[in-house]
């Protein structure tokens, strides 16, 4: 080879190596970005008045999440379960009164709800991996990422309070329930409405996988 050719060959070559190093690095911009929040972007949809103030309604309330339980055996069980998820969320939440603060939360807001709890567990997994400042590309916060534009339809309009770990919990568990109101309690599409991916299957799959490391036989 030629000298000429010989430096034509290595520039091109020196071109074609930058080029995969952008290329790589512009692809893992996504990926930095879902170690952060995998969340999509939950659709502002218009909502009639009574749906409005239904969940207005929902998220007003701003009480302590104070379980109450019917009987001994219930608060056996539910005491049960929060040993049990501790243990599992230590590595999330070392500290245990931030963990069992959470905890009780999750399982307070979820139930109000009407939600299985290892359901809400699974969500929050896949939605921010238990961070509680996570923010998505699209500006959704906190442990649920929820949208921000919510505080404004059902809310006080204060997206700030979405770092704010009852109101989250409360806005994204009430979020979800409407959803899957919505689609006839079909949890595929529900959970796809929630992500703004509905009729997409990796984000339920994602969900109905991550909620399997969180289920609990008592």
């Amino acid at each position: 080879m030629t000298a000429p050719r010989r430096a034509a060959a290595t520039a091109s070559a020196q071109i074609s190596r930058r080029k995969c190093l952008q290329s790589l690095s512009a692809g893992c911009i996504p990926l930095l970005f879902s170690e952060q929040a995998s969340a999509g972007a939950q659709i502002e949809e218009p909502l009639v008045d009574s749906v409005r103030s239904a969940l207005s309604s929902a998220v007003a309330n701003h009480a302590p999440p104070v379980p109450e339980f019917k009987d001994t055996d219930s608060r056996l069980a539910y005491l049960r379960w929060l040993g049990a998820m501790s243990d599992r969320l230590k590595k999330k939440k070392p500290e245990w009164q931030v963990r069992m603060e959470f905890l009780q939360t999750v399982w307070y807001e979820g139930k109000r709800a009407g939600l299985d709890v290892t359901l809400v567990l699974g969500l929050i997994q896949v939605e921010s991996n238990f961070r509680k400042f996570a923010v998505s590309v699209v500006g959704a916060r906190g442990y649920m990422q929820v949208m921000p534009f919510w505080t404004r339809v059902i809310g006080d309009s204060d997206p700030g309070k979405l770092f704010h770990m009852q109101t989250n919990l409360r806005f994204g568990c009430v979020i979800l329930r409407h959803y899957l109101d919505r689609e006839r309690g079909d949890l595929f599409l529900g959970l796809g409405r929630y992500n703004g991916s509905r009729g997409k299957a990796p984000y339920p799959n994602a969900v109905i996988g991550a909620s399997k490391q969180w289920e609990f036989s008592g």
